[in-house]
């Protein structure tokens, strides 16, 4: 601004308002300013001691009430994606996987996972962190100012399968179409209704197509996910659509939650643990117990009279002098 602009040419007054601290309150709530109503005094006090300049005392001010509504949105945003945990990328240990590092997920940490449309599969059995590394993610999306959704595939299938019988699927899918990032938990892991590849593939076609990514959890091998969603066409043409931009990552390593036991180390192979002192395990194994009343033997010995009549007739005979 020149130094001789005046305060007429700006529309400013010449004079200094005077504002009572009700009519300050009263500027601040039509601004939206609350977190600046409630520090700018104590700010003032501070510049008037400290001899502040007013454009130092203006930036601080700013500077304060835009980080304030940084942190309420991240509270607001985080609340809203129905996280089943709250996990940060930080807190994952890296040192219980063969193969995943880091650096193999450093872009999806950052914007370009969003704006670029990527997705993700985490596949491995229960215990590896899939959700783990699916929430962190998510998190971080949030951290760059997008938004997030975490839910749990059953629950997703089902309502989106009672709105497809009332007849406002389309309404439905606003809720999973909408956010920046979705979060699809436990893909295998119930069972689900016989529209269940229909109902997703509306989804992650919609999705797809927009370009939002999308982040899958799984204890099931692509090979399975026809049988999972009873659909072998329809699962191959979500798989294909989630995979064009998406990379599947293999969690291996013990279990987060059963570690501490060592059960990968103390439970041998299953066809070592049938094993009995180097004895195998017969193929039929005979009972070792009497099933109402019945036994193995007894079976044996009715196939046999029946078989052959004459034995029939001799267990007779010998029934009756025993009971003369």
């Amino acid at each position: 601004m020149s130094k001789n602009t005046s305060p007429h040419k700006l529309g400013l007054n010449s004079t200094m308002p005077q504002l009572s601290e009700g009519q300050l309150e009263s500027l601040f709530r039509r601004l939206n300013l609350a977190h600046t109503r409630r520090i700018y005094q104590d700010l003032a006090d501070r510049a008037e001691k400290e001899n502040w300049s007013y454009r130092d005392f203006l930036a601080l001010l700013l500077a304060e009430e835009v980080a304030h509504r940084k942190q309420t949105r991240l509270q607001r945003f985080t609340r809203k994606a129905h996280f089943p945990f709250f996990k940060t990328i930080e807190e994952f240990d890296f040192s219980l996987q063969t193969t995943l590092r880091l650096s193999l997920l450093g872009s999806y940490l950052g914007p370009d996972f969003v704006t670029e449309g990527r997705s993700l599969i985490f596949y491995g059995k229960t215990g590896r962190g899939k959700t783990h590394l699916a929430v962190a993610i998510g998190y971080r999306a949030i951290q760059n100012g997008f938004e997030t959704l975490c839910t749990n595939a059953a629950e997703l299938v089902e309502e989106l399968s009672n709105a497809s019988k009332k007849g406002c699927l389309q309404e439905a899918l606003l809720t999973y179409t909408h956010p920046h990032v979705l979060v699809i938990d436990e893909v295998g892991y119930l069972t689900y209704g016989p529209d269940a590849a229909n109902v997703l593939f509306h989804v992650v076609n919609n999705r797809h197509l927009r370009k939002r990514p999308m982040i899958f959890t799984t204890n099931k091998p692509f090979s399975q996910w026809g049988k999972v969603l009873h659909d072998e066409d329809l699962a191959a043409a979500i798989l294909d659509r989630i995979l064009e931009r998406g990379r599947f990552i293999h969690l291996d390593g013990p279990s987060w939650r059963t570690r501490h036991l060592n059960l990968e180390e103390a439970l041998p192979p299953a066809p070592e643990r049938a094993r009995i002192s180097g004895i195998g395990v017969p193929e039929f194994p005979e009972p070792t117990r009497r099933l109402a009343g019945v036994t193995l033997s007894t079976v044996e010995e009715r196939r046999a009279r029946w078989r052959n009549p004459d034995l029939a007739g001799a267990k007779k005979g010998r029934i009756s002098r025993t009971l003369s």
